[in-house]
Order: structure tokens, then C-alpha cells, then sequence
């Protein structure tokens, strides 16, 4: 039996001093198909282990109906690092952060009223200790000490920027260990005095959070954990974007001098990320310290591996610092090719949000997404207007995230969230309509599980109206319609609309689907959502992985919400971004 352990001064395997040298995968950002490519090239780098989260909303987006099947297999991800040679860490929230929608926790599990987040309250735990015995019921089985590959399990995330509920950590490891998990159990916090202090117990392996100042962040973690190896649990190699930024970028040189530093002082790493991957459907996270601002499609990062999976300069360069402190294969990757160069004519076939069957909710004020139960990213609401002849102003507290307004089915303007707009100018009619997007839960403090739609007060001309009906819009309903509805001989027409193409692949292939000349919405390939596209930027390519590809015939459908897109669809040889802030 190999046995993993916390030793006076280093982590031991066998007995043996061992360093880890990990990189962060999330096997719900990667297509199933190509779980292990990146793991082999996460290997070909000089890494030993996988790190990964587990996203609580990924397998339960419906409270009840457990899935850990396709792209939420996590025990098929954890063999595939068994078969690679290399160990794994797991860190199950149940807050993982990780710019993902909610933080991972369930839509429904935030909705429960009066529920405590994060802290040692009954109903939160029952579900957490419900959730935590599932994740372990696949992981005890695969640690070392069985023959598998997980060596260490988190406890919480980053807690100590949140809360120091001590009561709350203790449950989490009594129910950690009363599933069977026996290997060291950690914590992870920035290397603040008091993150490390409000963020652990004495029984957990504390490390650090960083990505520049190793020397310094390292000397404050070691006061906080006088014995043991030190740890960056996440290196942070590169940074996320959000709708309406920047592409960020750290160079490779300034990163690689700070791994040296870290491997110089004998710790351990982890790099956040090792491949970043992709917020496929509707999973992306959002941020608000102020503002509120949704994160991209493409989780990039800046990664030492690409989107799509290609080694980049900076993966080269930690190559390099690896082999200085510990063996790294003969094999390598080899370097990424441009992908096929495609242009295909896009059909019109109208706006098919109001075509689609689906059920209908009547309340005396707009019920939020929560109140619906419905996960997805669309709700429309419609109400009968005040008697008047004038214009009015429509006003609402809130929109959660975007909102297009109709009055008589003749668009008259749009509310943004991220802008601040909540009120803008109608003409007379008799029925209004809007409809909201929700375009990213906010991933990171108080405002996680905060209600979506259109938030109360609602008026016209200062009067409330009194029925709303409010229509849930499935996506995947829509993509499927758009397959089989008739196409219109005009050029595509404005506003909202639903547009289709075929195109033929010799083989399966990695594309990168050009939405520069389109507004906001979503791209489906053969049935697989890529994810959000808006104009904003700076991410102007929706990734699509090979495997959601197939020879011959292939089908592509864009749901535009916004402006009329054009009607050509590309497929470029490399992604596009914006203004690129080193």
C-alpha cells in the first residue's frame, strides 16, 4: 500500500520527501474527449499531479438529480490521471470560486429561504454533508492508499476572505472523514495574517494563494505553518477576462522568475491555471466589487496550455525552471497547427423564442428565475400597460443582467446591468414585453446566490402593474427548432432572430467560430452550446473541441439576441481578442 503524508518539513511519500508539482484542470471547463490530451501534456511539462474542483452546480443543477456521467464523470477524469502516472488533488468546495457561475453552489441551494451560506447553519450543512458524501462516495475509493491517485482533498476555499465560522470547517472535515477520506486534508487561503488565521483549524495543511512576491508570501505562510512543507496551492500564471475588458496576459519570463523562486525555497506548486479550458453553456461566473461584470466564455487565463490546448511560450518556459528542480519527460507535445478556415452562409429563420411550447407562470409581480426554479439563462415577462396615451417611463429596482423591452411587439430599447440602467422612455401600447438574460452569476462574496430576473418594483408611468406572466426559454428547445424551421429568402432581418448552417469536416476538428460581425448570444454546434458571443469583447472566437465535431455534415446555430448578425459564418484558423494589457 503507498501511504501519502505531512511530514516535520515536507509532504512524503512512502516515507520519502516528495514535491508536488501540480497543475489545475477542471474536468467540467474540457470536453470528456479531450480529458486525456491535457492530461498527457500537463505531464510532458514536468508535472506529477492534476488538481481540480469539483463544481457542485455541474452535477446537481436540479436539486435531487444527481450526475456524474459525460462531462461530470469524475471518477473516469481521476482514472485517466491514474493511467497517466500521476497523483491528484481534489478540492470540493462545496464554494469553489473558480470564476463559475455561483461560485458552484447550486441556483436552488441559494434560493432556499433563510439559508446560511458558508457557515454553520442547519439546512446549508444538510445539503453540503447530502453533496460532500457523493463527491467522496467517488474519490475515497481513488485515494493512494487504495491504489488510486488522490493524495490531498481541500476543505472549503479561500475561507478566510469570507468568513471564520471555526464550528462550520470542523463539520466539513468530521463529514470529510466520516466518508472514508483518509489522506492529509488542506486549506487554502492569500497569505494574510488574518486569511490564514480565519481560514483554517490546527488539524489542516494551510497553503497559499499568489502569483507575484513568492519569497515574501512564502515567509508569511511558513509563520502560519510553522511545520510541514510549504505550499502555493494556486499559482496564479495568468488572469481571467470579463465582457467589456481586456485580454490579460502575464508574460512568461516574469512568471517563470516567480516559479523559481517558489521551487528555489523547496515549496510546492500548483499552478491556477495548467489549462484554463472553457465556460461551455451557461457556466461562466460573474464579478462585482462595484460593478458588475461577466466573465468570458473562454476561461484562456493565460495558461501555460491554451484554449485549445497548445503549448504556449510560457509552457516552455516552466518547462525549463521544472527540469532544474526535478526530471521532466523526453516526450513532448507537439506544437498547435491553425485550425480548418471555413465560411458557410447563415439562413434566417426568425425569431423563434415565442414559438417554442413551454410553460407559463402567472404572479402579480415578475417572479425571479428562482421563484420559476429554472436554471436557464432567458425569461420573458409580459404584462397588460396602464390605460394612458402618452409616453412613460418604464422602471425597474433591478434588471439581472440585460433586459430588451417591447411594447406591442415593436422593439424600444434595452437595459444594461453592467451600466447601471434600470428606466427608459416607452411609447403607448397596450402590451408590454421583456425580455432578461441572465448573464452570469456572481462567483466571489456576499453576492452569491442573489435572485435573477426583473427585481421589484416594476412601473409604468409610476404604476405597478398587477399580472405578469413570465415564460422560461429553453435554449436547447430553440437550437433544435432552428434546425427544422423555414428559412426566409430575405437578407437577415433586425433585432432578436435564430440563423442555421451546414458545413462538412473531412474529420473531427478543433474550430474557432469567428462572432466579430454579430451582437449577444449563443452559438450551438451539432447540439453542443459553445457558450455566450457579445460584441463587447475582448473574446471575438467561441471555442469548439473536436470531439463536439464529426465528419461529414455538421450544423451550426446562432440564437441572436440583439442586433441582426452577419449572415456569413467563419471559422478562423486561431482565436481572436482584444486589446491584449500585459
Amino acid at each position: 500500500m503507498t501511504r501519502f503524508e505531512i511530514g516535520e518539513t515536507d509532504f512524503l511519500l512512502d516515507g520519502s520527501p516528495h514535491r508536488i508539482l501540480s497543475g489545475a484542470l477542471h474536468y467540467f471547463r474540457v470536453h470528456p474527449g479531450q480529458w486525456a490530451d491535457r492530461i498527457r501534456k500537463a505531464r510532458q511539462m514536468g508535472l506529477n499531479t492534476i488538481e481540480t474542483y469539483v463544481a457542485w452546480n455541474a452535477h446537481e443543477p436540479v436539486r435531487g438529480q444527481w450526475d456524474a456521467t459525460g462531462a461530470n464523470d469524475l471518477a473516469a477524469f481521476l482514472d485517466l490521471v491514474a493511467a497517466e502516472g500521476m497523483h491528484a488533488i481534489v478540492r470540493p468546495g462545496p464554494y469553489i470560486c473558480a470564476e463559475w457561475a455561483n461560485g458552484g453552489l447550486p441556483a436552488w441551494l441559494t434560493a432556499i429561504p433563510g439559508i446560511g451560506l458558508r457557515r454553520s447553519e442547519p439546512t446549508y450543512l444538510a445539503e453540503v454533508t447530502r453533496y460532500l458524501q457523493r463527491v467522496y462516495e467517488i474519490v475515497a475509493p481513488r485515494q493512494i492508499d487504495n491504489g488510486g491517485p488522490v493524495i490531498l482533498v481541500q476543505i472549503e476555499n479561500e475561507y478566510g476572505a469570507y468568513g471564520a465560522d471555526k464550528a462550520y470547517l470542523a463539520e466539513l472535515v468530521r463529514i470529510t472523514r466520516d466518508a472514508g477520506i483518509t489522506v492529509p486534508l488542506t486549506t487554502i487561503d492569500q497569505p494574510t495574517p488574518q486569511m490564514l488565521g480565519d481560514g483554517s483549524l490546527p488539524e489542516l495543511h494551510k497553503t497559499g494563494s499568489f502569483g507575484s512576491r513568492a519569497t515574501e508570501r512564502l515567509a508569511t505562510l511558513r509563520e502560519h505553518q510553522p511545520t510541514g512543507p510549504l505550499m502555493c496551492a494556486e499559482f496564479w500564471d495568468g488572469w481571467f477576462d470579463w465582457w467589456g475588458g481586456v485580454h490579460h496576459t502575464t508574460t512568461p519570463a516574469v512568471s517563470a522568475a516567480e516559479l523559481e523562486s517558489l521551487l528555489a525555497a523547496g515549496a510546492s506548486v500548483n499552478f491556477y491555471m495548467f489549462h484554463g479550458g472553457t465556460n461551455f453553456g451557461l457556466t461562466n461566473g460573474a464579478n462585482h466589487k462595484g460593478r458588475y461584470l461577466p466573465i468570458t466564455t473562454s476561461y484562456d487565463y493565460s495558461a501555460p496550455l491554451d484554449e485549445r490546448g497548445g503549448p504556449t511560450d510560457k509552457y516552455w518556459a516552466f518547462r525549463d525552471v521544472i527540469a532544474r528542480y526535478a526530471p521532466v519527460p523526453d516526450d513532448v507535445p507537439p506544437a498547435s497547427g491553425p485550425a480548418p478556415a471555413l465560411e458557410v452562409e447563415l439562413a434566417d429563420v426568425g425569431d423563434l423564442i415565442g414559438d417554442v411550447p413551454t410553460d407559463t407562470t402567472v404572479r402579480t409581480v415578475p417572479p425571479t428565475f428562482e421563484d420559476l426554479a429554472f436554471p436557464g439563462a432567458l425569461v420573458r415577462y409580459e404584462a397588460t400597460l396602464p390605460a394612458g396615451d402618452g409616453a412613460r417611463r418604464f422602471e425597474a429596482g433591478e434588471v439581472r443582467d440585460r433586459a430588451w423591452i417591447e411594447v406591442d411587439g415593436t422593439p424600444v430599447g434595452a437595459l444594461s446591468r453592467t451600466h447601471g440602467e434600470r428606466s427608459l422612455p416607452i411609447p403607448p401600447g397596450r402590451t408590454l414585453r421583456v425580455l432578461v438574460e441572465e448573464q452570469g452569476r456572481v462567483n466571489y462574496d456576499e453576492r452569491i446566490g442573489e435572485p435573477k430576473g426583473l427585481i421589484g418594483p416594476v412601473r409604468v408611468g409610476g404604476i405597478e402593474p398587477t399580472e405578469w406572466t413570465a415564460t422560461p426559454i429553453d435554449l436547447d428547445a430553440i437550437a433544435a427548432a432552428a434546425l427544422e424551421a423555414a428559412a426566409s429568402d430575405g437578407p437577415a432581418r433586425a433585432g432578436r432572430t435564430c440563423l442555421r448552417a451546414a458545413f462538412d469536416l473531412d474529420e473531427p476538428a478543433d474550430l474557432f467560430l469567428d462572432t466579430t460581425g454579430w451582437g449577444t448570444g449563443y452559438a450551438v454546434v451539432n447540439g453542443f452550446v459553445l457558450g455566450r458571443y457579445n460584441r463587447t469583447g475582448p473574446q471575438r472566437t467561441l471555442y469548439v473541441p473536436a470531439p463536439a465535431t464529426k465528419s461529414g455534415a455538421n450544423t451550426l446555430v446562432v440564437i441572436e439576441l440583439a442586433d441582426a448578425p452577419d449572415p456569413v459564418a467563419r471559422f478562423v484558423p486561431a482565436p481572436l481578442l482584444g486589446p491584449i494589457e500585459e
